[in-house]
């Protein structure tokens, strides 16, 4: 089809309503209780890290996800396939104004202290010694990024599962021209959801980006592996039954058999 010349009043209004990179939340939840209580004994309160951590996070960066591919052949002949076989996660990196209560680098420093704290032994002991804890007492499952707008008429939402940091840059300070101390944490997780997660969210029907106004419905139930099998086999085998010989009466009157009578995929080939 040629293209055709459009106006720029029908472009416009595409161009005048493009998100903004400036206007996102970001917000720590669903941290286990033995991680809770462990930043409570140093300072840090629920009420600071659900709410006021979030907002000193001055950039962030929204998630992505990768599918790792394998290669088939012998399906078509001369033809290689590329299939998906896992989906893989990036690690994001959120960057934090320290406050001048260094509370937000305390959080950081004690949820990361906290993963390696399993042993009982003090750090101040020279016998010291770093046993991990357990994933499910230093994972939070419930840490999203709110990205919205000035108006506040649309939003996307990911919700983190398994997230917890894994490294945080060394931060520089100097006798140079005082500047705002900043802090860029990486943290790895076990995947995302986009979209809202919420039980409510589920009853109205706008939870993984879904749209309510739309009517959903549930798709058909997948093949089990007996019938995609099956349905595989009686494709190679232009839909002769395997199990079975077929006796076909020919127009001269004489029978033929066919089939494989049971024959696998391997023998097809």
């Amino acid at each position: 089809m040629a293209a055709r010349p459009r106006r720029i009043s029908d472009i416009k209004p595409l161009f005048t309503n493009l998100a903004q990179t400036s206007h996102y939340e970001v917000k720590f939840g669903g941290l286990p209780i033995q991680l809770t209580t462990y930043l409570l004994r140093r300072g840090i309160d629920s009420r600071f890290i659900g709410e006021s951590s979030g907002l000193l996070c001055y950039q962030a960066y929204l998630p992505a996800a990768n599918s790792a591919t394998a290669n088939i052949s012998g399906n078509y002949m001369g033809v290689t396939e590329t299939i998906a076989h896992t989906r893989q996660y990036t690690p994001i990196t959120l960057e934090f104004y320290v406050d001048k209560n260094y509370k937000n680098l305390k959080f950081i420093e004690a949820w990361t202290e906290f993963i390696a704290s399993g042993s009982s032994v003090s750090q101040n002991n020279l016998g010291y010694h770093v046993r991990m804890q357990y994933p499910d007492s230093y994972k939070s499952n419930f840490t999203k990024i709110i990205k919205f707008d000035r108006d506040f008429g649309r939003e996307i939402e990911y919700n983190f599962i398994g997230l917890f940091p894994v490294a945080m840059n060394s931060i520089p300070v100097s006798y140079n021209t005082s500047d705002v101390m900043k802090m860029s944490v990486t943290f790895s997780y076990d995947r995302y959801i986009a979209g809202k997660t919420l039980s409510i969210n589920e009853s109205i029907g706008n939870n993984n980006n879904k749209d309510a106004t739309v009517p959903q419905t549930n798709p058909e139930s997948p093949l089990s592996a007996e019938e995609a099998k099956r349905n595989s086999l009686d494709y190679l085998t232009f839909n002769v039954p395997l199990s079975n010989d077929t006796t076909t009466t020919t127009q001269y009157g004489s029978s033929v058999t066919t089939g494989f009578s049971g024959a696998e995929v391997g023998d097809l080939t």
